[in-house]
Order: C-alpha cells, then structure tokens, then sequence
C-alpha cells in the first residue's frame, strides 16, 4: 500500500516540490495529483511494454544511501508480469559481485528504468524488489525458454508509482536483429525484382527477334 498522499510523491518530496514551485512548474504536476498522480497499478499496456523489453536498468540503494545502477538483459518476455503489482525476473548468473543483492537486504527501495530507443519511449517504476534463492518451481516460471544463461536466483519487484517520459532527446536506435531481419526482407525484394525484369527482359528480346523474322 502506498503510504503516501499521491503516488507521484515517491519522487516528489517537500524539496522537490519547492523546487518545483520556483521553477515553474509545480502548478502543472499539482494538476496531475488532483486526478490521482501516478499509476499504481500495471495496466494491460504497460504490462505489455514490459514484456516486450530485452534490457532493463535496476537501481537500488546501500543502506548509507550509495546509488547503483545494475543493467539486466534477456530475451523480450524475460521481464514477466506476474501481477498487477508484481514484475519477476531469473537474476542471471554475472561477476559475482552481489551488490544489488546486498543492496536490497539492506534497503528494499528500487527502482527500474526501461528504455525502447526503437520508439523513442521510456517508463520509470518506482517500488521494492527482493532476492528469492532456490525456488525451483518460480524459477522455472521465470527462466526464459532455451535461453543460454545460468540463473542465480529470482528478482521480485513490486510495483508502487509508474510514469513515462516524453521522447525528446532520446536517440533512435534499433536492434540489431530488427535491423538485419529488415535488411532481409530488402535484399529478397530486390532479388525478386531482380528476377522479374530478367523475365521481362526475356519477353521483350524474344518478341523482338520474333518481330525480326516475321520481317525477313
């Protein structure tokens, strides 16, 4: 349950507010709050953006406060909803640093920032994540099918606040394996027009050697 008076408060505290407030814009987000601030639930499209993302940035904190951003990738689909409060994740086996892991036995506050530089759209979670350790059957449930990756354990988010951004000054940028699948496609519709004006061609030279007989 979010303890707070709008859900946009997970980010917008008193001193953000002031600031807010002499720069200008705080009218406009006190307009957000008055409809309710933030969702907090996961909506269907949401839910949808989420699955469909290979790469994740999780952000956690040390209990003095440290940041640190820790990327997570996989497959689309390696990022599950589980619920409509809940994203899972198989923690694939790294450099062993466990720092995120540390992190959040200290202090459960994350934070996942998802980026599709394809579309030029990005989505802020706000919420608690936790580490579960030998759970065969959620593991199982996680573990993106024939993916080549060891799992460590299970990441559990759970969901408080969510907002996306505008797309100004996000690069556009694609995948690697878009961008050859469409080079593909290119490449096969040139060779069929390739083939089709060698048949026209074919037409046209044996019309024309016909017209040259019918001349003689």
């Amino acid at each position: 349950m979010n303890a707070h008076a709008f859900t946009s408060d997970v980010a917008f505290t008193p001193t953000v507010k002031a600031i807010q407030a002499r720069k200008g814009s705080r009218q406009s987000y006190a307009r957000v709050e008055e409809r309710g601030g933030w969702q907090a639930d996961i909506t269907p499209d949401l839910a949808a953006f989420i699955e469909m993302q290979t790469s994740v940035f999780l952000s956690t904190a040390n209990r003095d406060g440290q940041p640190y951003i820790q990327h997570r990738g996989g497959p689309a689909g390696f990022l599950k909803v589980l619920d409509q409060h809940t994203i899972g994740f198989a923690d694939f086996s790294g450099n062993r640093q466990f720092i995120t892991q540390g992190n959040l036995t200290d202090n459960p506050q994350a934070f996942l920032f998802l980026i599709d530089y394809a579309h030029r759209q990005r989505i802020k979670i706000w919420g608690t994540a936790r580490v579960v350790e030998n759970d065969a059957e959620l593991m199982a449930r996680l573990m993106p099918q024939d993916y080549k990756a060891r799992p460590e354990q299970v990441i559990l988010f759970t969901v408080s606040a969510w907002d996306s951004n505008c797309p100004q000054h996000i690069p556009q940028r694609f995948e690697a394996a878009d961008v050859a699948a469409a080079l593909g496609e290119r490449d096969k519709r040139i060779e069929r027009l390739e083939q089709e004006i060698a048949r026209l061609k074919g037409i046209s030279g044996a019309a024309a050697g016909a017209g040259a007989t019918a001349g003689e």
